[in-house]
């Protein structure tokens, strides 16, 4: 398949795709979702077409755990087929039904298969032949249909918490954007004279100020390779991939203190300071001062230009490094930097804890539904008699908008790297 920036070639159709990020954004594949616009042959239309009913899930990632990550397809068209990255799953005999395997996926007594099953060098991967060979627990029927009415009813609930603790973060973290933004782009002297600049995305800037391009002050390059095996949930050196720590190494690629910005993925251009001795992996970008800086004001600087709305479009979205070089940024001298640093610490310190205990409280409900499907769909915990009294409630998910946004997709492949897997079940 190849997108469709180009035209249908002959032999070509156009289709949309159900792709990585809107399995990591939805747990339900559904008519409202935005799908990417690509070409594909007509075979290829054909034999990836989603059905109602289907369950499809991640074959590929940087990270073990991102393996298996299923939703359920409850939306189908003509012309909506299964993007790479995933494999679908399509049950083929009337004993099981694709809401229940679904909920089966969703357990650790899947991902636990999964996780131990992957393979790979940079990405881990899962084999058809590994997916078809997974181990499910199959009631009957009627209890499979009793184990969805509990935990769709669980669920409602459950995603009203969740959604409102990511609203509150959402909001918290508005909040301490505000106050990064104003200190970044117009510094703490309110008296300061300004003068228009060049730079579309601040406007006025301090006079006394300097306009540079961002390769000027600081050399980005990416990181280095590094295998999943060579990474543990322990270790002595933290491994920072595309968002963030994904896991601990034996030895290390820096020492010092680092602006690292995602390079690949749905969120891509995420910032973050890495401090000490560190692996960062090919995924993120490492920036190197050109010049005295202060690391912490330009982490700051980079968060307030929201540079993942300079992402190419694809699959996997990726930042376009050399436009990123050509970016006009405003440069106080050193003085004002630490200065601001400091401001901003200090406004933001109290911020950060209540976001902090926000995502503690998440992380529980977090654990709590994985528990709870766990128990459930294993037969630890019989809900048959609980779900007969449930009340009648609409089969539709609540329309709860995720304040997040995508879970980051973090991996290196620009394009599509290879066809779906199918697997019936």
């Amino acid at each position: 398949m190849s997108t469709i920036d180009k035209k249908t070639a002959p032999g070509e159709v156009p289709v949309r795709i159900c792709n990585y990020v809107d399995v990591y954004k939805n747990d339900h594949i559904v008519g409202t979702i935005t799908f990417m616009r690509a070409t594909a042959t007509a075979q290829e239309a054909e034999r990836f077409l989603l059905r109602v009913g289907d369950v499809i899930i991640t074959k590929d990632s940087e990270s073990w755990t991102d393996i298996g990550v299923p939703a359920l397809v409850e939306y189908a068209a003509p012309d909506l087929v299964c993007g790479y990255h995933l494999a679908i799953l399509r049950t083929r005999e009337a004993s099981l039904k694709g809401s229940y395997l679904w909920r089966v996926l969703q357990s650790h007594t899947a991902a636990v298969q999964f996780h131990m099953a992957a393979n790979g060098v940079t990405r881990y991967g899962l084999s058809h032949d590994s997916i078809k060979s997974a181990f499910i627990p199959m009631p009957p029927v009627s209890d499979q249909v009793a184990i969805n009415r509990f935990l769709d009813h669980a669920d409602r609930r459950i995603d009203r918490y969740i959604f409102a603790r990511k609203q509150l973060i959402a909001l918290l973290n508005e909040q301490k954007q505000v106050i990064i933004d104003r200190a970044v782009i117009r510094g703490l002297d309110l008296s300061a004279r300004l003068l228009s600049s060049s730079v579309a995305w601040t406007g006025d800037v301090p006079k006394h100020w300097q306009v540079l391009r961002l390769k000027d002050i600081a050399a980005l390059r990416s990181g280095k390779g590094i295998t999943y095996l060579a990474i543990s949930e322990a270790g002595p050196y933290p491994v920072y991939g595309g968002n963030g720590i994904r896991g601990f190494t034996d030895t290390y690629s820096h020492d010092g203190e680092f602006v690292l910005i995602g390079r690949q993925g749905a969120l891509c251009g995420n910032v973050h300071i890495a401090k000490g001795r560190f692996w960062a992996s090919e995924h993120a970008l490492v920036a190197y001062p050109r010049q005295a800086l202060s690391v912490s004001w330009l982490g700051a600087l980079m968060q307030t230009m929201n540079l993942n709305q300079y992402s190419i479009s694809a699959a996997q979205p990726g930042l376009a490094v050399e436009r990123l070089n050509n970016l006009q940024v405003p440069v106080p001298p050193a003085a004002e930097q630490t200065a601001i640093v400091e401001y901003i610490a200090s406004r933001t310190g109290p911020i950060d804890r209540a976001i902090d205990a926000a995502k503690r409280q998440l992380r529980f409900m977090q654990e709590y539904r994985d528990r709870q499907i766990a128990d459930v769909v294993t037969g630890t915990l019989d809900v048959r008699a609980v779900a007969a009294k449930l009340p009648k409630e609409s089969d539709k998910k609540e329309a709860l908008e995720d304040a997040d946004g995508p879970m980051e997709e973090d991996g290196d492949d620009p394009e599509f790297a290879g066809a779906p897997a199918t697997a019936e079940a």
